[in-house]
């Protein structure tokens, strides 16, 4: 059975220093550094918006990070600009070791919808041919990892077990967001009980 390591948007941004970012964010690339040979397959996603993405406060006078809004019929948390196609904050973080990453996939790139899943944007109009590659490359498992865990990881390892992929979340490589208290907790209940298996790096390694 081919297994795939799929790295969810460990961008300078999403880090400490960017524009949005994670605590503790930088702490996953030593992690994934460690487990990248022991995949048959490693992919990476990266959100690559267009500047006017309306995700973005700044697109909406008066409005300020964290506020919710409806965007083309679905709720949407505003963001801090954040990694813009072609800018520094877009770029992966530089410690990570992208000599293994087979193939990376864009997401975000629509500017009126916003894009969490490494499979699709939120409104499930647009596939970023994540799923295609894995079904053209043999793969039946994947091992989850990145940033961050309440949002993107969580779209993720979600569609991944509509899509009928035995879906692994690694947990010590992953960091959360948290805007509000309970934010991570609610997002690993939610993967559980859909079917998304948890693990630790150590139990890959050993």
């Amino acid at each position: 059975m081919k297994r795939c390591l799929v790295i969810v948007d460990v961008q300078r941004d999403f880090c400490p220093g960017g524009a949005l970012p994670v605590p503790e964010g930088d702490q996953v690339v030593p992690v994934i550094n460690r487990l990248l040979r022991r995949f048959d397959r490693v992919a990476a996603t990266q959100d690559w918006h267009p500047p006017g993405h309306l995700s973005f406060a700044a697109n909406h006078p008066g409005r300020k990070p964290g506020e919710v809004i409806q965007l083309a019929g679905l709720e949407q948390v505003l963001w801090p600009v954040h990694c813009v196609q072609h800018t520094p904050g877009a770029e992966f973080h530089p410690d990570l070791d992208r000599s293994r990453i087979q193939a990376v996939f864009r997401k975000g790139v629509d500017p009126e919808v916003d894009s969490y899943s490494g499979f699709f944007d939120n409104g499930r109009r647009r596939s970023t041919g994540l799923d295609e590659y894995l079904r053209r490359e043999g793969v039946e498992e994947i091992y989850i990892c990145g940033l961050a865990t309440d949002y993107c990881v969580r779209w993720t390892a979600l569609d991944a077990v509509r899509l009928g992929l035995r879906s692994w979340v690694i947990e010590d490589a992953c960091r959360g967001v948290e805007l509000r208290p309970g934010d991570v907790a609610a997002a690993w209940q939610e993967m559980i009980q859909a079917g998304v298996h948890l693990i630790l790096s150590q139990n890959l390694l050993a």
